[in-house]
């Protein structure tokens, strides 16, 4: 039990840094406390189920790149024209977390993942990474907009490039003395370094332009208040008027969470030798469900898709084999309501080298990917991989490696290598091109 217990916490302390990134990804678009107690609430009770009923040392909150592409891509992107873009955003989550339930009831998951190609799954996996890095980038502004070459470096003079960078390379050296919680301590170590470069007059304070204090401030309370302005907000009405785009976006959701989750909860499974002797995962319908509820509850609160967290093997590493380990950690993320203050606090600066830092492990799929093999293959990984950072969208990367895909097999004469699946993902796809060049949303 003492063993389980210091995986749990050892789990938090890897992944508790999602409760200070997803406030600062979503609350660009929606409010900052309401996200942080949404994710919390939501991280908390999926992680119950995952170990009360699944019985697995996997903890689970809100996943990165599914946070980026809810905000940035979507409600400030495609809708940025629309009030409260980001109810449109809980409407397609929720609709995707009731998919996932039936999905999984009909144990069809496991039939999707076997039709889609290992190199689309690493090609989407890696530009997920580079996506994410990106968006890492542009928070600690190293990397700005330029008139000239759309992008350029950023000034290291600014308090926020050289903090951001700092942050990133403690992190990495932590990860090499393998410190648990290197990721969390990157962070608070970046933060304190900004209070210092606030008292010192580096870092000045400009709220009107959105440069906001690093200290804590505790004269509010705990702030949970928010989710009043988060839980709840669904806008079904819009869905309905606009319905080939809504079908779009949910399933941009639905996708990446689908891969998101399943590589995840193997490669966990894996390193704690869960998998039996055919390389299956007893009982990962319970695990598949566990991340199906827990993304429909955190829809109803208010935040984006709830996923399986890798950081999870930290954990596993600790010890953790049972669902122990994953109550724990569940448990940690109530506790964390009572600290809102201090994570509400955190800057984007000190958060975004822990984007950076997720972003260089998840582009490491890419190494994985068979470049001499079929052009097909080859081709859908790598548009999928590099259409993500560059069209800033995870949506049109999937969408490219997909479509290419498809047709290349096509045109080699292997059409029957093209499984149902890939065919119905196709075709939606090619309903979004004509949507996009039609103007008909």
């Amino acid at each position: 039990m003492r063993t389980e217990v210091i995986a749990g916490l050892t789990t938090f302390l890897t992944m508790a840094y999602i409760l200070a990134v997803n406030p600062n990804i979503l609350g660009n678009v929606m409010d900052r406390s309401g996200v942080f107690v949404a994710t919390a609430i939501a991280s908390a009770i999926a992680t119950f189920i995952m170990g009360f009923w699944a019985n697995y040392p996997i903890a689970l909150s809100a996943g990165l790149g599914l946070n980026a592409y809810f905000a940035y891509t979507v409600c400030l992107g495609e809708l940025g024209g629309e009030a409260d873009a980001f109810t449109i955003c809980l409407t397609a989550v929720f609709i995707e977390g009731i998919i996932f339930i039936i999905l999984s009831i009909f144990k069809v998951r496991e039939r999707i993942i076997n039709g889609i190609p290992q190199n689309l799954k690493n090609g989407i996996s890696a530009g997920i990474g580079l996506f994410v890095a990106f968006i890492g980038m542009q928070n600690a502004n190293i990397i700005v907009a330029s008139d000239s070459t759309k992008v350029a470096l950023g000034d290291f003079s600014h308090p926020d490039v050289a903090l951001a960078l700092i942050g990133f390379l403690i992190i990495l050296i932590l990860e090499h003395y393998h410190v648990k919680g290197s990721v969390l301590i990157g962070i608070i170590i970046t933060w304190i370094l900004g209070m210092f470069a606030q008292l010192g007059g580096w870092y000045v304070v400009d709220v009107e332009n959105g440069v906001y204090s690093v200290f804590p401030d505790f004269s509010q309370g705990l702030q949970l208040g928010g989710i009043a302005n988060t839980a709840f907000k669904f806008n079904f009405a819009w869905a309905g008027e606009h319905l080939v785009q809504f079908i779009a976006i949910m399933f941009s959701f639905l996708y990446v969470d689908l891969f998101d989750t399943v590589g995840t909860v193997v490669g966990v499974a894996d390193k704690a030798g869960l998998l039996d002797e055919n390389g299956n995962l007893p009982r990962v319908g319970r695990v598949l469900m566990s991340d199906a509820i827990g993304t429909c509850v955190g829809a109803c609160l208010g935040t984006s898709t709830i996923t399986s967290f890798v950081e999870s093997s930290a954990g596993v590493a600790a010890g953790g084999r049972t669902g122990l380990t994953a109550v724990v950690t569940g448990c940690m993320f109530l506790v964390s309501l009572f600290l809102s203050p201090i994570f509400l606090a955190i800057p984007s600066f000190a958060t975004a080298p822990a984007l950076i830092y997720v972003g260089m492990l998840m582009v490491s799929s890419a190494k994985k990917i068979e470049f001499d093999g079929d052009v097909a293959d080859t081709a859908a990984a790598y548009m999928a991989l590099v259409m993500m950072p560059l069209a800033y969208s995870i949506a049109t990367g999937i969408m490219f490696g997909i479509l290419s895909w498809v047709i290349l097999k096509v045109f080699e004469g292997k059409a029957k290598d093209v499984s149902p699946v890939m065919w119905v993902i196709f075709a939606l796809f090619c309903l979004r091109i004509v949507s996009l060049v039609t103007g008909f949303m």
